[in-house]
Formats: structure tokens, sequence, C-alpha cells
């Protein structure tokens, strides 16, 4: 990291530690440091003084160009020969650009999750290609980070999965008289399932006695429509994990939790005492007649998670959820966990428009957006690049038929059209990286520095974007870079020019930068235009 090496750099000749900031504008210094005005008062001088006394240590550096004081400050201009070296290594090993060393800090995060009852809408793509793109962000920077699926494959939405599927089966299939109760599933994906069931079981199969098999048959069938959606948005989930298969631990994890004084029996019910760590009220979870809340298996898994060994779990919640996390975080304080280990991301709503006018609602779904027909209609790259440009815990909107023009209002078509230009510019000067990779950057201008500083930037931009979640950050640095590119391209002749191979070497490394981030959104670099 760029940063970092600088941070380095300066540390070692001043033999202490400092804060190092980025100023906004880069024609006036790369990095610049206040650290004359905290000395200030401890070595009872003037901060400019201090400043003067700061650059004179310094400025014999090989990496800084230039190393000034303004007005107690101290800036910094790296150069060129230093930027060179940087971009030469990283062009040379392109595959590990950006990556950081193999950190001690592992990570399991809980996404998606949907239940098991029907394709996913909308709402879940959110959590989902937010997950994945912490996901791919994090391992790049070296982290252990695994994911995982909570398969609600118990309670009463299973079971009313098997009696909508029985009831279809018997009006669609066998042409019966039926009467849907007032909570069912519908929409033509569950006529779909029933005619399958109907193929794969005899006829006196489809009675009500035989609707808990029908019910686990179907959550099958919906856990791969669920996968594949995934799969088409470029997502997979390393495991799922069931929630029956939590129930044999319950009792040992209400007796944990009757020990620790975190559960008191009232009207017949076990309530949990969340309110003594932080909660609202109190939370049932034994209900009166014997049975677990959802709450009671939510508890068991995550006490499971929070014993594996990983230093953090995360779990992506819909907005809806957020009542859910002073519960929880008082379940695992009453289990013996430190409750800051479990941290929940919340995703908010997701409104989608269609040329101004409310999206159409699935007829396949019944009352909702397919995550699938949005798919269909974007494409992947498109949708993830929406998803992930705006802070995950802020409301969402957008228009489908803006992100299909083809011009700089699209931010997906331009930063693409970036990172082909370069492309083409290679291809008309009839040459690769690698005919470049050893030019030197000794005649670039101020438009150029900035690019090429930019483009160097990018693990600084994950690091930050994964330590604060907030990968909004990525492409926020996508359409700067985007737009420093596109503003150099249309000022400077490269191909037929004196410095032909150092501009195309700067074209090279910023197309990587572009490459790399997309990737780790999940999104694939245009080499070519449609158009072109």
């Amino acid at each position: 990291m760029l940063k970092t090496l600088v941070y380095k750099e300066i540390k070692e000749k001043l033999g202490r530690d400092f804060i190092l900031e980025n100023p906004k504008n880069k024609n006036l210094a790369h990095f610049a440091t206040p650290l004359a005005f905290s000395l200030a008062k401890e070595l009872r001088q003037n901060p400019i003084i201090i400043a003067n006394d700061i650059v004179a240590k310094l400025k014999d550096c090989d990496c800084f160009e230039s190393v000034e004081a303004l007005n107690g400050y101290v800036n910094f201009k790296l150069s060129k020969a230093f930027l060179n070296s940087l971009t030469t290594q990283a062009l040379s090993d392109s595959e590990n650009f950006a990556k950081d060393e193999k950190k001690e800090q592992s990570f399991l995060l809980e996404y998606v999750s949907a239940n098991p009852t029907g394709p996913l809408h909308i709402g879940h793509a959110r959590g989902a290609i937010f997950g994945d793109t912490l996901t791919r962000v994090a391992r790049h920077l070296g982290y252990k980070f695994d994911t995982e699926y909570y398969v609600n494959d118990a309670g009463n939405q299973i079971y009313l999965l098997g009696l909508s599927i029985l009831l279809a089966v018997k009006e669609h299939c066998l042409k019966e008289q039926v009467r849907y109760p007032d909570e069912y599933y519908k929409g033509e994906y569950i006529v779909d399932v029933a005619k399958e069931a109907f193929a794969e079981f005899e006829k006196d199969f489809f009675i009500e006695g035989n609707i808990s098999q029908l019910a686990l048959w179907a959550k099958d069938k919906m856990l791969k429509i669920i996968k594949q959606n995934l799969a088409d948005a470029k997502i997979f989930i390393d495991t799922y994990v069931s929630e029956t298969s939590y129930y044999s631990e319950l009792e040992n994890t209400l007796k944990a939790l009757k020990e620790h004084g975190g559960t008191y029996e009232q009207d017949g019910k076990i309530w949990l005492a969340s309110s003594a760590k932080g909660d609202e009220k109190d939370r049932v979870i034994i209900k009166d007649d014997g049975k677990g809340t959802y709450l009671a298996a939510d508890i068991v898994y995550h006490k499971d998670k929070m014993s594996r060994g990983y230093d953090k779990c995360i779990n992506i919640w819909g907005a809806d959820h957020h009542g859910y996390i002073a519960r929880m975080k008082a379940a695992m304080e009453f289990l013996g966990h430190d409750s800051q280990n479990l941290e929940i991301i919340l995703a908010q709503m997701v409104s989608l428009l269609k040329n101004g006018e409310p999206y159409k609602m699935s007829k396949r779904a019944g009352n909702f957006i397919l995550m699938g027909d949005v798919l269909e209609e974007l494409g992947s790259d498109v949708l993830r690049y929406i998803f992930i440009s705006k802070k995950c815990d802020t409301h969402l909107e957008f228009d489908v038929d803006e992100f299909k023009k083809e011009d700089s209002s699209n931010p997906v078509y331009y930063i693409n059209y970036a990172h082909a230009r370069i492309h083409q510019v290679f291809a008309k000067a009839g040459k690769s990286v690698n005919d470049v990779i050893y030019a030197k950057f000794e005649s670039l201008n101020e438009d150029g520095m900035n690019l090429l500083f930019e483009s160097l930037n990018l693990k600084a931009v994950l690091n930050d974007a994964f330590e604060s979640r907030a990968l909004q950050k990525i492409p926020d640095y996508l359409k700067n870079l985007a737009s420093l590119f596109h503003k150099f391209y249309n000022e400077n002749k490269v191909v037929g020019s004196s410095n032909e191979d150092e501009l195309l070497k700067l074209f090279a490394i910023c197309a990587l930068s572009i490459k790399t981030a997309f990737a780790l959104m999940g999104i694939e670099a245009k080499n070519k235009m449609n158009h072109d």
C-alpha cells in the first residue's frame, strides 16, 4: 500500500509515530502530516519551526520529489522514480496487484439465509451482493473469510410450503375443487413445483398425512432455485447449514442459559432475560406448548457459530430484523461470548423503477419482484454495481432504464469505457503491456502524475472499504479514476507521441486498477464496447 510504504519511510527517519493524511488537492501534495502541531506543546516551539526541521530530516528520501513545509503542515510529493518502480512491480505480477499479506484475523459471514420457500426477491439480492463483495475484498486483503447460509428448514413456513404444493397439485394436476386457507404460498413457481411433484410421486401420495414429506422434498427444490439465483449473480456460498440439525442441541443450550441466569419460567413459557443485557424487553424462547420459537433455534445456531474459533462472526440481515440484534447479543453474553464479536450489518429496502414507474411485480412469484427477473433484464454486472454503489444500511432506489444508457450518466458504462479505451490505444499502437513495462516516468505532467497516483492507490481504498464496511467507496474510487483517465486521454496525444511508451505504461496501470476493483465487485471489465 502506497500510504504504508511512505509511512514506514518517514517513521524510519523521524523515529516516532504520526498521522499521515490524504490531501484532497493532489497537485499540492500526495500526503501530508500535521505532526508539527502535536509536537509544538511537547517541544514548546512554534509549529512552523518544527515543520521546517522535519523537512530538513526528510528531504533526501528517494521516494519524495519534494518535501515542503506550509503553515505548519509538512507536504509530501512522491517521486516519479518511486511510483515507476511500484508500477513496474504491479504490472509484472498483475495477479497479486493490491493484495495484502496474509492476516491472522478470521471471519465467518452468514448471509442471504432466505426461507427456502420460493425464489429470491430483489431485497434478498442486496444483502447477497454486498456479502459476496465483502468476501472477495476480505480474501484479497489476506483475511480468512468463510461464508454460510442458514437454511430455515423447520417451523410453520415449511409446513405451509408443503400444504401450498399439495393444494396446487389437487387444483392443477388432479383437477379437484380446492379451498385455499388465508395463508399459503402462491405464484406460478408453486404450480411449477407442484407439477414436478406430481411427476415424482404416485397419485395416492397427495394426502394431508404426507404434507411434511412433501414439504421437505419441495424445500430441496427451492434451495436449488435459490442457489441458481445466486450463481446467476456470481455468488457461491461455502456451506449451507440446516436449522433442524441444531434441534438436538436445544436442551444443552437452555441449560447453559439457565445456569448463567439467562432464562426464567413464567406463564408456562421459558423467557430469555434479555432486558438485563440491554434489550427493551424479555423474549419468549419456549412457548407454552413446549415448542421453541424461531429465536430458540437461532440462539443454538449462534452459540455454535461463536464457538468455532473465528475472531468475528458477521451476519447480514434485512432491515426488518433491527429489533432482533439486542436479543441475540444478549443471549450470546449469557452464554459467555463477547457480543462485540457478533457484528450485524443491516441491508435496507430496495425500490425499483422502470422508466420512472414502479417495477412490475412478478407473476411467477405472486407479490414481489424476483431477483432473477432483474438479472435477466440488466445482467449481473450492472445489478452488482448498483447494489454496491450505496451504503448497505441506506434506502436504495434505482431506475433500471438509467443503467441501460450508453453514455457517461451510466457509471458502469463510463468505467468500462475507460478500460476498453486503454485496450484500443494499445491495439492502435501495436504494443502490449510487456513492450512498455520498463519504460520510465520522466515527462508525466501534473494530470498524468495524479492519474498514476490514483491508479496505485487501490489497496488503500480496499482496506478502507473493508474496515469501515463501506463498500461503496470502491465504485466511488472507480468513477473518479475513470474521470481522471477520460480527461487525460482527451487532452493528451498518446500514439505517435515522443513519450508513447511512458503514457502506455501509465494507461496499463490504470486499466489494471479498474480490472482488479471490478473483479472484486464481481464484475468483468470490458476490453471492447458493443459499439466499437
